[in-house]
């Protein structure tokens, strides 16, 4: 019966393609509206919080709901924001005011401004010292401030232009230096900078992310390239392929998959557990949308981004100005599997 076996043939064929389904996914856009640029974005997972710099403010959403709760409002021009322990008090950095700017959580009150080097941008706090480190892009230095007296005690020379840092919970502190193309490694006790390790093959390092238990740092470069280093030993384990342009990485210890958030308009997904670190997904998100925050209580991943208008003409002087960010089109992309 030739039909018959025709029939079972391509049954068992089929069964033996692979499956290419797509993983992640934009999932909902959650409006913000306002003008101007931003940055960093920082998830509290324990809170249910996403704290956005935006401009001069610092929004805060509901990562429940969407709903805007308030903003950070006062300040110059925002990068970064880190979080105190306690629940209670937040950082953020800014950068034209050459400031670490101390807010209440709750109220979303400004507490404190305490003078920083010039143009401060990334920021974390240390748990081991209890310090807030706030990474100066233009003086090439990091302002150390106690985040008990919210005084500053320590203000350490970097080899180059510092980007995005991370700490390993345990006093040392890790930062991409830019210009460099290299990882500063400082010790939070000592404050001082004990080593630099090279990223052979990354260009222009800015996001970075850490995995804690296998001791690792991803950081994204231009080129499109992911460098994975061991923060043991300060090897580099691999380069993933990543989309251009990114600023922002993220690290899922769950899934062990890594992030880049590229401004090509696209999430690259890297898996971390294989040999290779290969890139298993590339997510189409919106052009421009290079930071990103990471949620592990849900495992979700939230974007800025915004239209933008007509590119000025490359005449001279501003040959390479960007395009204007088009009036309340800010929002956060979403994106989850």
């Amino acid at each position: 019966m030739p039909s018959l076996r025709w029939g079972i043939a391509i049954t068992v064929f089929s069964l033996s393609l692979p499956i290419a389904a797509q993983t992640f996914k934009v999932s909902d856009h959650w409006k913000v509206g306002g003008q101007g640029g931003w940055d960093y974005l920082l998830s509290d997972d324990a809170n249910h919080r996403l704290y956005v710099t935006h401009n001069s403010r610092v929004e805060v959403l509901d990562t429940s709901s969407g709903q805007h709760l308030g903003a950070v409002t006062g300040l110059k021009s925002t990068h970064g924001i880190a979080l105190n322990p306690d629940g209670k008090t937040a950082y953020a950095s800014d950068g034209a005011g050459n400031a670490i700017v101390v807010f209440d959580c709750v109220s979303l009150k400004v507490l404190q401004t305490i003078p920083a080097g010039t143009n401060p941008d990334g920021i974390t706090f240390e748990p081991a010292t209890s310090t807030v480190w706030g990474f100066n892009g233009h003086s090439n230095n990091v302002t150390v401030m106690n985040a008990e007296t919210n005084q500053v005690t320590a203000t350490i020379a970097l080899p180059g232009k510092p980007e995005f840092p991370q700490v390993d919970g345990k006093g040392r502190v890790f930062v991409n230096i830019e210009d460099k193309n290299v990882i500063a490694v400082l010790d939070a006790k000592t404050r001082r900078v004990v080593t630099t390790w090279s990223l052979a093959g990354c260009e222009s390092p800015s996001g970075m992310a850490i995995d804690r238990k296998k001791h690792r740092l991803f950081s994204v470069c231009d080129g499109k390239k992911m460098s994975v280093i061991d923060y043991d030993t300060g090897k580099l384990l691999g380069l993933a392929s990543i989309g251009e342009s990114p600023d922002a990485a993220g690290f899922d210890p769950n899934s062990k998959d890594a992030f880049s958030s590229n401004g090509d308009g696209t999430l690259s997904v890297v898996d971390t557990s294989k040999p290779g670190f290969p890139t298993i997904e590339t997510v189409k998100t919106m052009k421009g949308a290079r930071t990103m925050a990471f949620d592990a209580s849900s495992g979700r991943i939230y974007l800025s981004v915004a239209k933008y208008g007509v590119a000025p003409s490359p005449m001279a002087g501003n040959a390479h100005s960007r395009p204007p960010v088009l009036p309340d089109t800010f929002e956060i992309l979403v994106v989850s599997k």
